[in-house]
């Protein structure tokens, strides 16, 4: 008869457990809180508000890999938070953990250190690499080293923490699965307009070449994204961020930013937006400035041979290169007479 069954456990069994369970659970906590910084919301008190900021700069990354369509990017994003969360949970859950879990997290982990390495070739070890949102900053090659514990904290959990599947775990799983993908759709619905609106009124561009420096190209003719910002203004530096983004996957895509604020900002705009690659007038002139751009900045505007035949009022939103693309390719409007 075999009694190994029934032999008694020492003290290293129990540190093993013990050990594993605490591991595990600071495991299923980080993926836990990476998904939670990304997804946009945040909590005050008891309460939820929705913070976009977070989410947007995740969902950009996607663009920022070659994806062309806005949409499509907030559907990789919210998947892959998803993703993370469902991580934290099987963990939590002790669901499939040798079978799949564990195997998951190591390949998904790979990933991003694949992709950390890319960034960190491209642009070097400077900005955040977002992999906590906008809540902890953490450079790409703090985040490679970060992954590689979380990697090795998965092998030594696969090696000392042996766990009995629970009962009935395949229907838990499919409860977890449905939350874990459908929470993020849920707390940041996907705004589809990202069309522009149609606004169809000329524009004074000529105010631009009033002064010297002017842009280099002329504005006045042909299609052109103009984009109207200022130096202190974060919503337009999210909407920088991107249209660099754009600019850099789209090169024919034509697009030039028109600044104004105190000249003692200008460094840390382009340090936080890297939109310096964009073409861009340094426009110290407040009130053509404000004839142009309007009441509120950012103020995009599409513009076609001097008329701004649309305006991107929601301007992250409306910021898609699959509309620009087909924006640029239909019939351009007359040339207006001098």
């Amino acid at each position: 008869m075999d009694t190994s069954s029934q032999a008694p456990k020492g003290g290293i069994f129990y540190l093993k457990r013990i050990t594993g369970l605490i591991l595990l659970l600071a495991l299923s906590a980080t993926f836990l809180y990476s998904a939670y910084s990304k997804s946009g919301i945040s909590f005050q008190g008891l309460h939820m508000v929705e913070n976009n900021s977070s989410f947007d700069s995740f969902q950009w990354t996607f663009l920022d890999m070659g994806i062309s369509s806005m949409l499509v990017a907030g559907i990789i994003a919210r998947l892959m938070i998803g993703f993370e969360l469902l991580l934290a949970l099987f963990l939590l859950c002790h669901i499939f953990l040798k079978e799949f879990t564990y195997k998951a997290i190591i390949a998904v982990l790979v990933v991003f250190i694949i992709y950390l390495l890319i960034i960190l070739i491209k642009q070097g070890n400077s900005g955040n690499c977002g992999c906590f949102g906008n809540k902890v900053e953490m450079t790409p090659l703090a985040a490679i080293v970060k992954n590689l514990v979380m990697i090795a904290v998965t092998v030594l959990l696969m090696l000392i923490y042996p766990v009995r599947p629970y009962k009935y775990q395949e229907y838990i799983s499919i409860a977890v699965i449905t939350v874990a993908f459908s929470l993020p759709f849920a707390v940041n619905f996907i705004y589809t307009g990202t069309d522009p609106d149609k606004y169809m009124k000329p524009m004074d561009l000529s105010l631009l070449y009033k002064y010297s420096p002017a842009p280099s190209e002329d504005l006045r003719l042909g299609k052109h994204i103009i984009a109207f910002m200022s130096l202190t203004c974060p919503h337009c530096k999210k909407a920088a961020y991107l249209l660099q983004i754009i600019h850099k996957e789209h090169p024919g895509i034509p697009m030039f930013l028109v600044l104004d604020g105190p000249e003692e900002y200008k460094k840390k705009f382009f340090d936080e937006t890297h939109a310096e690659n964009v073409p861009y007038l340094y426009y110290r002139h407040s009130e053509e400035f404000l004839k142009l751009a309007g009441p509120g900045v950012p103020a995009i505007y599409w513009v076609n041979n001097g008329m701004a035949e649309y305006k991107s009022t929601y301007a992250y939103y409306q910021l898609d290169p699959m509309y620009m693309e087909r924006w640029l390719k239909a019939p351009a409007l007359p040339v207006p007479k001098l």
